[in-house]
């Protein structure tokens, strides 16, 4: 039975993929630690999963194995959260596929990024996400990045989109905050919005969104929870506060590619061995310096 994403707040980890073995094409996929990376976010208090998203190492993924990790996933949860499958791609044929498979195997949701690399018009854009929602009966969030889709879905788009049934909510990641209200005042009423980046999630909600996919969840599940609950009841204090216990995570997960930094951290709290697929590579020595004082300035020991 798949879990209701009406009323879903606060903060959602962007899992990563566990792997184990050296860097390359091959890298295996761990399967054996996923039940305890989901454990995991589900007993410290994590709302909900995404599954094979960017964090999640999907563009370096063949198609079985993004479908396999969505079931394996779906599996553990166990209905417990919900889980939502990143199904997106820059050809239309595949993300239908990967949103119909996201289907059967039990996702609640797909999150479907923007076509990258084409660099599709508006138009372009409204039709491929249209098709999709007519296609799949499946809750579907939009997931607007263009720091790395080279392409940029305006606010007026995602409120065409919208009034389909189907399009439940977006994840915006464009860094402008003032799209928060223009998408909230013109959207209907629950359509979700949330932040796609944990440096601004904070203001992100308390200027109305609804919480984050966030990346640094991945390390300090509770502490994203709480800071995430303290925005959404307004309690700007408060959330200050965690955030800025926070903060130098949020920067310093991203000194390399995403998910190079944060695989890394996760692997130093026990969570996963060493394993990440080219054309990604390991973090360099000198960032997980950057990355482990991070970690201690979050005080993840005493999360």
């Amino acid at each position: 039975m798949r879990v209701d994403l009406n009323g879903l707040k606060g903060s959602i980890v962007a899992l990563v993929t566990p792997m184990d073995g050296p860097t390359s094409p091959y890298t295996a996929i761990d399967e054996d630690a996923i039940k305890g990376l989901i454990d995991f976010h589900v007993e410290n208090q994590t709302k909900a999963i995404v599954v094979v998203g960017t964090t999640g190492e999907s563009a370096t993924l063949t198609s079985e194995e993004h479908c396999n990790m969505i079931s394996k996933v779906v599996v553990e949860v166990d209905g417990r959260i919900p889980v939502i499958a990143g199904t997106g791609s820059n050809s239309t044929h595949e993300a239908l596929f990967l949103t119909k498979e996201a289907k059967s195997r039990g996702a609640d949701a797909a999150l479907i990024v923007t076509p990258y690399y084409n660099k599709p018009t508006q138009k372009g854009l409204f039709e491929h996400h249209k098709i999709i929602a007519n296609e799949v009966n499946l809750p579907q969030i939009l997931y607007n990045v263009p720091s790395r889709t080279a392409c940029d879905m305006e606010v007026k788009t995602v409120v065409e989109l919208s009034k389909l049934d189907n399009i439940v909510g977006v994840k915006e990641a464009s860094g402008q905050l003032n799209r928060v209200k223009a998408i909230r005042d013109n959207c209907k009423k629950n359509f979700l919005i949330f932040s796609g980046e944990d440096s601004n999630a904070k203001d992100f909600i308390l200027q109305g969104g609804d919480g984050v996919i966030s990346v640094t969840a991945n390390v300090a599940p509770i502490k994203m929870s709480k800071m995430c609950e303290a925005a959404l009841e307004k309690d700007s204090e408060l959330a200050t506060q965690l955030n800025n216990e926070l903060m130098l995570l949020h920067e310093n997960l991203f000194v390399e590619a995403n998910p190079i930094p944060v695989k890394w951290a996760v692997e130093q709290i026990g969570l996963i061995k060493k394993g990440i697929r080219l054309p990604l590579t390991e973090l360099s020595s000198d960032n997980q310096n950057h990355v482990k004082i991070a970690m201690d300035r979050a005080s993840l020991a005493n999360q």
